[in-house]
């Protein structure tokens, strides 16, 4: 019984690290004032530009270093991730584009984009088959070295590639951030009032790029854990299923808080595989608990209206565009 709680401990880890990529990159972006419906299509976008970074260097070297094996599909990640956060912040920041709009036309774009070149990219290039990345999988899956020696518990907890590590990591870091510095005090002001902010000497328009820039890059690595951990250097078209549309759903769960997305991803994780635990379930049962992840968020999302505490409340200014000229 203690081996079966413990895998499924397990299985919710892995199964969580993509939400709180997501949902950390989303809650940055968000507290600028930005609401971007784009994190499914940056997360795709972030997987497929690591899948490429790293099928270009294990193609051309004959002995891969490990490092770069590592490195260079991170890069890659990062870049196109932030570089479909860019589109995002010149559409929206710039050009002020309805952001609803411009962020689901980004989803459509980064799915597209990730299926294009997951089902062509060994075509280009003369090869068949499908794409698969095991010396770079292998790499990214690395556990730490001392797991085995502390039995269950480092079964458990402790078998998991560094992205795993890296995503608590970055919202612990966020959380700081947002909260006990100067520049988390000036994003969270442009993301309440931005003509308060501007008013006072901030410029609205270098932290809502930053933080959506910023927010997108950590969102993509989302889809890189996907792609070269979960699924060990393979790419899927369509394979990341609604994992992105989860990301943004836990950032209402968790209140707009990193921290309490970690717990929210894990909550997640578990819903999301909890069937696979749950012997004699129906196809209609499983459907059902399918759905407990939207329906728990709706549920969030009612309770938080109706108590309207100030701390549980969205960004004031959260999908609106900031013309300077009216303040």
């Amino acid at each position: 019984m203690l081996s079966t709680i413990c895998a499924f401990i397990n299985a919710a880890i892995v199964q969580s690290i993509p939400l709180l990529f997501g949902s950390i990159g989303e809650i940055f972006t968000e507290k600028s004032g930005n609401l971007n419906l784009g994190i499914p299509g940056i997360m795709y976008m972030g997987g497929i530009s690591g899948i490429i970074g790293g099928y270009l260097y294990e193609k051309s070297a004959d002995d891969p270093v490990p490092l770069l094996l590592v490195l260079i599909p991170l890069i890659s990640s990062l870049l196109g991730s932030t570089l479909l956060a860019l589109i995002y912040s010149f559409l929206t920041v710039t050009l002020r584009a309805n952001q609803n709009v411009t962020g689901l036309a980004l989803t459509t774009f980064g799915i597209g984009i990730g299926n294009f070149f997951g089902g062509s990219l060994l075509s280009l290039f003369g090869e068949t088959g499908s794409i698969s990345l095991i010396k770079t999988g292998i790499c990214y899956k690395t556990p730490l070295p001392f797991y085995g020696k502390l039995g269950l518990f480092g079964e458990t907890f402790l078998s998991f590639g560094f992205l795993v590590y890296l995503a608590i990591a970055i919202a612990l870091i966020s959380s700081f951030v947002l909260n006990r510095t100067r520049v988390g005090l000036n994003l969270r002001a442009v993301g309440e009032n931005p003509a308060t902010a501007d008013a006072a000497g901030i410029s609205v328009t270098k932290y809502k790029y930053l933080a959506t820039c910023i927010g997108g890059a950590i969102a993509g690595l989302g889809g890189l854990y996907f792609v070269m951990d979960y699924t060990s250097g393979a790419w899927t078209n369509n394979g990341f299923g609604d994992r992105g549309w989860l990301a943004v759903a836990i950032v209402i769960f968790a209140i707009w808080k990193p921290k309490s997305a970690i717990l929210s991803s894990f909550l997640f994780g578990g819903l999301y595989i909890i069937c696979v635990y749950i012997p004699g379930l129906s196809s209609s049962a499983k459907e059902i608990i399918k759905m407990l992840p939207y329906l728990v968020t709706i549920f969030v999302l009612i309770i938080i209206s109706i108590r309207q505490k100030k701390e549980n409340q969205p960004p004031a200014s959260l999908g609106l565009s900031y013309f300077r000229e009216d303040r």
